[in-house]
């Protein structure tokens, strides 16, 4: 594994939290670290006035020091950062081409305390080429795996195509040595009538059944590859969202898929893997998937 762990560094005097997560992901996958600040001149200065020099520079000064605090925590571990003078969502989208994971943090901007995610943020984890986690702290990041929280939860979807999803939550929690939950969940089909749409009768438990015996097939492989890793199954018959906001209460990690319309606001950001981002109590992975 070469590919470099990115942080993108909105605000460098808030982001140790997120650096120090970036950190030790990058120690555990035994990759580089790159700490990168976008910045991009408001339209009324021009580029070499000196209010302009002055913030870049204050932004390349906070960056180093953000640098030297990774270092200091990982002395083995080889970090680099850098000034790029591009708007933040072009310049990390760009970078994800060249990653292995791409980090950014979660605050919104304008001053709203309900924004939780920031429109960078939620654009980025929509168009990147690498999987993104959306970092919330403090309070959000990793803990040791003997901590009060507990450890992965990745939402799946037993009948469509998630072998980058659950190869990124079984490494993840590995490497992290931390129990993974696989959580499913379904809901009765509708039956199209003439005209109409309209429930047929079904018996649940032997739906739920059949629902437990797709998720177990699913998984059986994956336990077979990574055996160190507790798994446990949940199948949710509920909208997924609104159960994995609730395991991010007691999770260090959910991790979701970016499954949605190329054509939507937010590419292939669905409307699952977006509350998920806005409403989870702790970092949220978003893993591409074909």
């Amino acid at each position: 594994m070469t590919h470099p762990v990115i942080a993108g560094v909105d605000d460098p005097a808030g982001a140790g939290d997120a650096v120090d997560w970036a950190a030790d992901e990058a120690q555990l996958r035994g990759v580089r670290l790159h700490l990168v600040h976008a910045w991009l001149w408001e339209p009324h200065q021009a580029p070499e006035s000196l209010d302009a020099q002055l913030l870049r520079r204050s932004g390349g000064e906070a960056l180093a020091a953000l640098a030297e605090r990774a270092a200091s925590r990982h002395p083995d571990l080889e970090v680099s950062s850098g000034v790029v003078d591009a708007s933040p969502r072009e310049a990390l989208v760009a970078l994800s081409a060249a990653a292995g994971l791409l980090i950014v943090g979660s605050r919104g901007s304008g001053g709203f305390p309900g924004l939780l995610v920031g429109s960078t943020s939620l654009h980025v984890a929509a168009h990147a080429a690498c999987p993104v986690v959306v970092f919330r702290g403090p309070g959000g990041q990793f803990e040791a795996a003997s901590g009060s929280r507990g450890g992965v939860a990745v939402g799946v979807h037993g009948r469509e195509p998630c072998d980058g999803l659950l190869s990124f939550a079984f490494e993840t929690a590995q490497r992290r040595q931390l129990p993974l939950r696989v959580v499913h969940a379904w809901s009765y089909p509708l039956v199209l009538g003439p005209g109409h749409a309209f429930p047929p009768v079904y018996e649940e438990g032997h739906v739920a059944a059949e629902e437990n015996r797709l998720l177990s097939e699913v998984l059986s492989g994956w336990r077979e590859k990574y055996p160190e890793v507790p798994v446990t199954e949940g199948i949710v018959r509920s909208g997924p969202a609104k159960h994995l906001v609730e395991l991010s209460q007691t999770h260090q990690l959910v991790v979701v898929g970016r499954h949605g319309e190329p054509q939507g606001p937010f590419r292939r950001l669905g409307s699952v893997s977006q509350a998920i981002v806005h409403h989870a109590h702790c970092p949220v992975a978003v893993i591409p998937v074909e």
